[in-house]
């Protein structure tokens, strides 16, 4: 996917920005983004002050987040391209993160090695922590869904509107979501093209296996971005994990 239409569309989305600042207020830097992609994120984050690294395997959205940084915050952030179910650095983490629903994008398996990295690369008084849908409430939605207009912006390069439209559809294992991307050009025409994100419908129970057998002692879960309790009921499912007792 074009970085430019995909920071365009996912950068208007702004509500778990203020979560990720008190993260990084109460476990100050170094801060590790894993998955950073064009930088929705950490773009935020530079405003904080802390030394910021970005990892992602895609190099065009890290050339793309490279571009969106200004001069004086370069210094402040280094990009990384790797896989983040198998990374190594020289640097240990006050503050992990996995922002975006991409944790339950991964098998089982992969987020198994996505913890055990993150564990490794940790402080010993540092954090964790991830963002994905509530499998639950996921399940509780309707098999499938008709294509809906969800946004409309401005072609980041041409100006012309892109209209965007999602549908999903969901089996017993994986719940799909896919983007419809008109760019809708002055003699009529419509370029068009799709992308689509496999969510696995993987247990909260599992999860919370997953990060034990990592190494991590102590894992909160909140339900939305205002850290309310976490239920079944809830959209989100927002883990934050320790190796030790030092969670606020």
């Amino acid at each position: 996917m074009d970085p430019a239409i995909y920071h365009a569309h996912h950068s208007r989305h702004l509500e778990d920005l203020p979560f990720w600042h008190w993260l990084a207020m109460n476990y100050p830097g170094p801060i590790l983004e894993l998955g950073c992609g064009t930088g929705r994120v950490l773009l935020s984050l530079v405003k904080s002050g802390q030394l910021l690294v970005g990892l992602d395997r895609d190099h065009a959205m890290l050339a793309f987040l490279q571009e969106q940084l200004a001069l004086p915050d370069r210094a402040l952030v280094h990009l990384i391209q790797a896989d983040f179910t198998r990374f190594h650095l020289a640097t240990k983490f006050k503050l992990i993160i996995l922002p975006c629903n991409t944790l339950s994008t991964l098998s089982l398996e992969q987020v198994h090695a996505v913890l055990m990295y993150a564990r490794r690369h940790l402080e010993p008084t540092g954090v964790f922590a991830a963002s994905l849908p509530n499998t639950h409430w996921l399940e509780r939605l309707p098999r499938s869904s008709d294509a809906e207009q969800e946004d409309y912006f401005p072609h980041p390069l041409d100006g012309e509107p892109v209209q965007v439209s999602s549908s999903w559809c969901r089996d017993e294992n994986t719940f799909t979501v896919s983007w419809y991307y008109d760019h809708l050009l002055p003699d009529g025409i419509v370029d068009r093209f799709q992308v689509s994100a496999h969510q696995q419908l993987t247990a909260t129970d599992q999860y919370l296996q997953a990060f034990h057998q990592a190494g991590f002692d102590q894992v909160t879960c909140y339900g939305d971005f205002h850290r309310r309790k976490y239920r079944k009921s809830s959209s989100n499912l927002i883990f934050i994990a320790s190796p030790d007792n030092n969670l606020i």
